[in-house]
This record gives structure tokens, sequence and C-alpha cells, in this order.
């Protein structure tokens, strides 16, 4: 490091003398002037201060493209000289600039003068070619003069690009051919190209920063000839030998130029899997072969080629055109691949049975036709000898996917049928296809945890054997609508993928059935997609008329099946209501659900979302508006309101029918029967004694028997006096007296009615005890000496008040008296209150009659004669009593 600053050092010491004829103008100088720099590598530059003291190297910096280096990168050699060490990395250029600070106004007003600077030019090492080869083909029926090479260059930039040199050096002779090329291939011409000569071969690269070689080939010049492919190929197919095709050619270019070797191989036509023919067979010299082993009634394409024989000499001519050809037919090796689809036929309550079959794996050639014989074990019992079916295959070439059904039967549940199949070409027969199918119960049993998934765009599956250790084979079928298929695996078998062409977005029923020994088993069934999509739409949403107030219960149907493109994870149930959204999700198997507390009278959207693993899909909107009441609510509060009006009204009857002796006071209260007052044999001065109803008195009617009044005084009384008018019972009548009253008869108006009985009526809420003296008349005419005279004082303990005649005993004669010029005096009754026999009014009714015709002019007696008391006298016996108890009750006023 010392010694290149020292060198540097002299270097610009010997610069110095001629500075100022390169930098003329300039204070600044910068060395060196180099034309190339070095990627990857460090650069160190110097600037100078010269013809000025304005100025020294501590006031010097260096920029790098507008940026300024670090001063850590700085070297200061002097008062005047300040060097800079970068790393050179980027390929583009850049300009190195050596600067001056603006410590005085000279510097700032010459600032052009104190800049100086070095364009980087950058640029990589030339490296070394790699990988030459060079080649000389064929032009006609020789080697072409001219050899090409190429090879494998380095890095270089635009501005520093590497130049090529190809060089040829041919034998002793010391010929030397070269060809420059900014390229990384080149060729060179020779006069004749010199077959069996040695030639050495080599690239040389140079640009600005060095020159490098590649290394050199030195082989015979043979060893770079490439010829052409052979020609005329044809390919031979002979009816005697249908597993060989015989391959004829011709040599591309003289054995006097060149000795060759070949390379055949074949391939079945659409496949990519080409066949090899060993080495060992076509090394030498030929110009046919023939290929063995093929499969009859097959397209084969068969290839070319040849290169120098001797080893490790020549390239390989590129490969001959496609050769075509078929192998010829011969007899089927293989049985026919025969299945079945059994359906359930529910009209005829059978198995509705068909056999279907595809060409057998080695058909060798087309199949015209099938045999088909079918035995039950009927047949086998008889020893039958069953005639064979043919079926035709209007087939102009074999086509192994292809479906062929032979016959459809109907079988019964308990029955057993096997089925016998050949295939038949222009050769022969194949080998006889068995398949038995066993009664439903006696059906072996299915393969266990049969598992699908999918990888690499193939359906795999994997199963565990059944139990039973005679399986013979598997079949596996997939259907999906109306596309069928199944392929047949070995006993061993325990995973396998789809053989078949399957598409995305279906759903595929995959089934394994165990074969046993001919006889189908229980198959094993699942269901799987190749690969899953969204679903290509989502079921409508509907209500199911179940719509209350506060719920809703939704409906939907399922997707069909083709429209699911996979497997329905689940849905879900969005709906809103104004700005707020929510969402439920439910299960993939269900078809309906309630939307619980919402809003009454509100209106909501609703759609549906299926869901599956490979998207989702929305419905339409439904729209719903909730009931303002829930059902039954209306009903509810009527049977409620009504529930409680009856209750109330029970409850009121109730409380009547317990209370009823306190309401019946409370509205209604009870007034004395003045019949069963004491008053009419009340008496200071005689004892009470109790009356004894009379028996003439009929049920609710009695006859009145007056002491005063008999009916011989009467008869006599009316004789002479007034007649008896026969009329109507007049439907006012006048009271008797205190406490009684005419028989047949209305009360009296009440004094408290009338408009004299103001004061009197203000006392009748008072309690009054009621007291009377009774006393018999006589009747006009009568002799009062004949009866005696009694006066009977009665008292009553009722709480009535006082009637107008018991208060004024004067009023009473004076109403009497009027009554009695208004209406004469008629014949007395009073009502019983108690239920009599019906036989006393028979009595009655004939009495009356009786009396009618004998008492015709019977008169009453006057109010006035009624209303006359005897007072008793000392000594004297009071008249007998006329008042007669009412038993009936007192009548209302």
């Amino acid at each position: 490091m010392v010694s290149a600053r020292v060198l540097q050092l002299l270097v610009l010491a010997c610069l110095a003398p001629a500075l100022p004829a390169i930098g003329t103008g300039n204070y600044l100088v910068t060395a060196p002037q180099t034309e190339v720099v070095e990627i990857g590598k460090n650069f160190t530059a110097t600037c100078m201060i010269i013809n000025t003291t304005e100025a020294t190297a501590d006031e010097l910096y260096w920029t790098l493209s507008a940026t300024t280096i670090p001063k850590e990168q700085y070297t200061k050699i002097n008062g005047s000289a300040l060097n800079v060490t970068i790393l050179i990395t980027g390929e583009e250029r850049e300009w190195l600039l050596c600067r001056c600070n603006e410590v005085s106004t000279y510097v700032a007003l010459n600032k052009g003068k104190f800049m100086h600077g070095i364009l980087l030019i950058k640029g990589y090492q030339p490296e070394k070619p790699e990988n030459l080869s060079c080649v000389a083909v064929q032009n006609g029926s020789m080697i072409s003069d001219i050899i090409s090479c190429e090879w494998e260059p380095g890095r270089q930039t635009r501005d520093v690009p590497t130049i090529y040199t190809l060089h040829v050096k041919i034998g002793s002779a010391q010929s030397h051919l070269t060809s420059t090329t900014e390229k990384n291939s080149a060729q060179v011409q020779f006069d004749v190209f010199p077959h069996y000569m040695p030639l050495e071969i080599w690239v040389e690269a140079k640009n600005k920063l060095g020159t490098v070689e590649s290394e050199r080939l030195q082989k015979d010049a043979c060893f770079f000839v490439k010829t052409n492919p052979p020609s005329d190929v044809k390919v031979i197919s002979e009816k005697s030998f249908p597993t060989s095709l015989l391959i004829n050619w011709t040599h591309p270019i003289g054995k006097a130029y060149l000795k060759l070797t070949y390379q055949i191989r074949f391939c079945q036509s659409g496949s990519q899997s080409w066949i090899y023919v060993p080495r060992v067979d076509t090394a030498k010299d030929i110009q046919s072969f023939r290929l063995q082993n093929l499969r009859p009634h097959t397209v084969y394409v068969t290839q070319v080629r040849c290169k120098n024989e001797r080893e490790g000499q020549g390239y390989w001519s590129n490969w001959s055109t496609n050769a075509t050809k078929r192998t010829p037919e011969d007899r089927p090796t293989s049985k026919p691949d025969l299945w079945r689809i059994i359906a359930e036929d529910d009209v005829i309550n059978k198995r509705q049975v068909r056999f279907i079959c595809k060409d057998p794996v080695l058909a060798n050639g087309r199949i015209t036709r099938f045999d088909i014989k079918i035995q039950t074990p009927k047949d086998k019992v008889k020893n039958d000898s069953m005639e064979w079916e043919s079926i035709p295959v209007n087939t102009s070439e074999a086509d192994s996917s292809k479906i062929t059904t032979l016959k459809e039967i109907h079988l019964a549940d308990k029955e057993t049928v096997r089925v016998y199949v050949t295939a038949i070409n222009s050769v022969g027969k194949s080998p006889e296809a068995l398949l038995g199918i066993r009664e439903k119960a006696h059906e072996h049993g299915p393969v266990k945890e049969l598992k699908v998934w999918s990888h690499g765009g193939q359906l795999w599956l994997e199963w565990k054997p059944p139990n039973s250790t005679t399986v013979s084979e598997y079949v596996v079928e997939w259907v999906s609508g109306d596309q069928f298929d199944w392929q047949r695996e070995n006993k061993s078998t325990r995973h396998t993928a789809i053989k078949g062409k399957l598409d995305k977005f279906v759903c595929y029923n995959l089934s394994v059935y165990p074969i046993y020994s001919g006889w189908t088993g229980r198959p094993a069934s699942v269901l799987a997609f190749l690969e899953q999509g969204a679903p290509l739409e989502a079921p409508s949403v509907t209500l199911n008329g179940k719509l209350g107030r506060n719920e809703a219960e939704l409906v939907w149907t399922e997707i069909p099946q083709h429209r699911r493109q996979g497997f329905i994870t689940n849905y879900t149930i969005f709906y809103t209501s104004g700005t707020e959204t929510y969402n439920i999700t439910v299960p993939s198997n269900t078809t309906s659900y309630t939307l619980t507390s919402l809003s009454g009278n509100t209106k909501y959207d609703t759609w549906l979302m299926a869901s599956t693993i490979g998207g989702s899909v929305n419905s339409s909107n439904h729209s719903f508006t909730t009931l303002k009441y829930a059902p039954g609510e209306i009903e509810f509060i009527v049977v409620g309101v009504s529930f409680g009006f009856l209750f109330f009204v029970i409850m009121t009857m109730l409380l009547c029918f317990y209370q009823k002796d306190v309401l019946k006071e409370s509205c209604w209260p009870q007034i004395p029967n003045p019949g069963e007052s004491t008053i009419g044999n009340w008496s200071p001065d005689y004892p009470l004694k109790a009356e004894t109803p009379k028996e003439n008195c009929l049920s609710g009617i009695s006859v009145l028997d007056m002491d005063v009044c008999d009916g011989k005084s009467v008869f006599e009384e009316e004789k002479t006096g007034l007649p008896l008018k026969k009329d109507k019972y007049l439907s006012e009548e006048h009271s008797s007296g205190i406490g009684g009253s005419s028989c047949m008869s209305s009360p009296r108006q009440s004094v408290s009615d009338s408009d004299e009985g103001g004061d009197i009526a203000d006392t009748t809420a008072s309690t009054v005890q009621y007291s009377s003296v009774v006393a018999s008349n006589a009747y006009k005419g009568q002799n009062p000496s004949s009866q005696p005279q009694q006066a009977i004082f009665s008292r009553s303990e009722s709480t009535q008040p006082l009637l107008d005649s018991e208060e004024n005993p004067d009023m009473l004669v004076q109403e009497g008296s009027r009554q009695s010029k208004r209406f004469p005096r008629q014949s007395c009754f009073t009502q019983s209150a108690g239920n009599q026999d019906s036989a006393n009014l028979a009595d009655f009714n004939q009495l009356e009659m009786e009396q009618q015709e004998v008492l015709e002019p019977l008169d009453f007696c006057s109010l006035e004669e009624d209303s006359e008391q005897i007072t008793p006298t000392d000594g004297q016996p009071a008249p007998g009593s006329s008042y007669m108890p009412q038993l009936g009750g007192y009548r209302p006023q």
C-alpha cells in the first residue's frame, strides 16, 4: 500500500509540468484519467490544486453521481492534493468529481474553475468461454465444408464489449483458420471437409480489461459430423405375424464417407411413451429390423435415427419422420368385460337386470359380435344345453371403452342366474366371461371402510377387503346421471385411481363390488367430486304459512344434484330490517327454519346463501311483513274478558245467594202482615186467645163468617132491605178493620198517598204498636140482645206504620160512610197464605152457587154499621169480634 502511494506521488510529480496545459482555465486536476474501470474492484483517484493559493486540500471534497463521498474514504497527500478510494459497483458509467468549498468570494465567482472530474466507464474482465462444441452437418450426399461452433459467453457490459475469436487448426499442416464475432457462435469454412484428420479448436475472448482462452478440442474430424436421418422408412404388416412389424430404411450417406449405427423406437398411436429397441440389436450396419411382441390389431408409430458407428464419435441424427402401421388381427386372448345394471321394478316386484359388456382388453381385432348364454338353477338341474344367443356389434373399429347392451331380464329376489359371454372377431372367439347374481338373502358381504379423495386431477379410492378370503377381483363402478362406467382391479388391490375420464363439478356415486369366483357381492358406495365449485343456484326462500307477530317459518327446497357442483356444507339465512342485517347458519340437511325475536308489524327482506368448499351463491330476496297481533292474541283477549265478566257474574250470583237475607232486608224490607197482628184479640181486661181459622176457607180464598152478620140475619135483613146486585167483584174494596180486610177485596188507598196525608206520611217510618178495640155490631133488624156483645182488645207487635183508620178512628168512620155510598156491601172473603186442599175450592164453588140461587137479594152491611163499635160498659159482656186474621199475609198497599 505504501509503495502504491509513493508510485502515485511520483506520477503526479511527473505530470506537474503538464498540468496547466491539461487543466487550462482550471485550478483543479484529477488523475488518473483511465479509460475503463473494473466492476467489483477498488479505484483510487487524486485531486491537486494548481496555479492558485485561494484553496487548500482541506477545502476539497469528492462526489460520485451528485452524492458526496464520506471523508473516511479521503487521504490527504499534502496541502494541495487529496486522494479518494471507492468500490466500483453497477454497470452504468458515472462521474467522479473533485470540488472546493465556497470559502471565499473568489471561489464563488469562479465555481467552474474549482471543479474537475473523471468519467468512470465500467466493465468486466473477459471470462473463459465454456462448453465449446462444433458440428459439421450433411449437405446432400456429402459432409458440408463448413464447421459451426458455439459456446457459453461470460459477463460483459454495453460499454466494454467482449470480442470472441474462433480458432481451427488442421493436423500437422499447421493450417490455421479463424473467425471473429461478438456473439457466442461462429463458423469456419474448409476447402474440403477434412475426413479422418485431427482438428484443434478453441475460442479467445478479449476486451479492454484483458484476454482469456477456452479449453481446446483436439478430435478427429469425424467426431464433429452429424448426418441426415435415415430416409425412406417403411413399416410392413404381415398377416401371418400378428404380433410383429417389419421396418425398412435407406442409408443417408455413402459408406465410403462414414459407417453408421442405428437406433429404433416405437409406441402405440396416441401414446407418448416410446419404447426403444436395445442398441445391441441395431449396432451393425443394417437397413431393416423386425419389431416383435406387439399387440395384434394395434396401430404403432415407428422412428429411426443414425450416427457414426465408432464409439464416442459423431452426433445422432434427427429422428426420421413417423412411419405408422397397424398389426394384423388375432384371436381375442382376454375375456369380455361383463357387468350388469340392476334396478328395482316395483310394478312387477322384481329386479330388472341389464347385462352390459366392453370389448376384451386384448381384443386383438375388431369385435363383430358377442355370444351370450343365461343359465338358471332350473336349467342346470335339467342338464339342458342352453343355446347361445348372438348379439352383433355395429362398430367399425375396436373400442374397448364402448359399452354394449347384451340382454335385459327380470329376476325375482329369490332367483339366481349365471351369464356366460364370449367375444368374436374375424379370427376367432375369446375365452368365456362369467357373471353370477345370487338371490338377495345370500349375497356376499361388501368391502369395509371405503374412502375416497381427490388428488392430482384423479379420484382415489381405498378400502379393506371383506372378511371372506375368496375374493377373486374387485369392480369399481362410477355413475353420474346417464354416465356409467367401471373398471376391474386385482384381488390384492387395496387402493386405486379412477382411470376413466371424470368431469369437474360433477357428483359421482362410486361403488366397489367384491367378486367371488364370478358371483357379485354387495357394494360399498360413496359420493365424491373430482373438484368442487360454487353452486350454480341457491334455493329460493318462501314462507310456510306460519307467520306470526314475532316469528316466521322459512322453507326452501334442496338444490338439484346437477346444480350443486359440490357438497353443500351449510346454508346461511340473511334477513334485514332497515339498516340492520342478521345471519343464521344452519346445517346442509335443513330445509326449514323459524326466525324468532322479530318485531311485530315490520317488513323484512330475507335470502339464502348455499355454500360448498368451492364457494357460495345467494338466492333472490323474499319479503314479508310480520303481523301486528300474534295469532290467537285477539281471541285470548276476548276470551279473557268474557271469562272475567262471567267470573264476575258468577261471583255476584253466589254473593247474592249466600247473602240473600241481607240483600232482601236492604232492598226489599219485610212488611208486617196485619193479619198476624194480635191487636184483634188483645185487651187489657181479657186474656189473649188465638182464633182458629175457619174450615170453610179455600186454598187462597176463605169465607169470612161474621158473628154480627150470620147467614140467617142477613137473609132476613136483605129481604126487607136493598136487593143484592149481581155484579162482578169490584177492584176497589174497603178494609174491614184494622189489620183485616174484606175477602176478595183490594186494599184501600193509603193515607200517605192522598193529598191530605202529608203529615201522616212523615210518621210512617217510625215504629208503632197497634192497639185496637174490636166490637161486634148488629146488622139492621138484628136483635142485639140475642147474642152477647163482646169487646176484645188486640195488641200487635208489628212495626208497620199505623193506617189512617188506626191513627184516626173518626176518619175511618167518615171514610167508611163515603165508601158505603159508592159501593154496595159485598160478601167478605179473605185470602189464605197457605195452600189448601182442592176439595175446599169445590165446596166453595158449590156453596156460592147455592147462595146465588137462594140468597140472591143478599146485602152486605154498610160501612157505617160495620164501623159502629159498642163500647163495653162495666158489667156488660162485649160483643163478639168481627176481626178475622188474614192467613195469607197482608196485601201491599
